[in-house]
């Protein structure tokens, strides 16, 4: 049974792009997903601190290329990817929402719902209101979502899914691992995620 985890932060728009198409991949691959969701600011915080001063002093010209290679890559995937008012996202509450979603077995609707709610309508959905809306468009129960959300299992939860992808070198999201050691990161590496699941399974 070959292993696919695919762990993801919904603050992050290269994670959208390869959200949008890592489920059909899997089903092309006959594998299921284990989705681990993280906190991506934890994995900076410990292991990719570069990536705030580059917030802060974007290079002109490669800052205008990254502008155009994220919508070109929007278009390619049929998704909306706007510039949020709140950026980062501070995104801990709604990554623990992923969790207990997952737990209700409708993680892949609210991740769905989020990405597109913060990417697309450019909402703050860090916001309790939002995400109780969020919540009950996936028929969810928005008031207990909030409520487990602050319990101390799920803040552990998303600590240990995030500490584990620091552990076994991974540096930001989406990152992804095809039979526990085999790494991959970003959406632009869904080509060789693909060739190497179907090796593990002989395809």
């Amino acid at each position: 049974m070959v292993k696919f985890e695919f762990f993801f932060d919904i603050s992050s728009p290269w994670t959208y792009l390869a959200f949008s198409r890592v489920e059909a991949l899997a089903k092309r691959c006959g594998v299921e997903i284990d989705f681990k969701p993280i906190l991506v600011g934890g994995v900076f915080n410990a292991v990719n601190e570069s990536v705030y001063e580059a917030r802060s002093k974007p290079h002109p010209i490669k800052g205008r290329y990254y502008l155009k290679d994220l919508q070109d890559w929007a278009r390619f995937c049929g998704v909306t990817i706007g510039q949020p008012k709140v950026f980062p996202l501070p995104a801990a509450g709604l990554m623990r929402a992923a969790l207990v979603a997952q737990d209700q077995g409708k993680l892949s609707e609210f991740s769905h719902a989020a990405f597109y709610a913060y990417w697309g309508e450019l909402k703050d959905i860090s916001q309790p209101e939002e995400m109780m809306a969020l919540c009950q468009q996936v028929g969810m129960e928005g008031a207990a979502v909030l409520e487990a959300i602050q319990s101390d299992a799920v803040k552990a939860r998303l600590r240990a899914n995030t500490q584990d992808v620091i552990d076994r070198g991974g540096f930001g999201s989406p990152t992804m691992y095809v039979n526990e050691t085999d790494m991959y990161f970003g959406n632009d590496r869904l080509e060789l995620v693909e060739a190497a699941l179907k090796e593990a399974a002989g395809n």
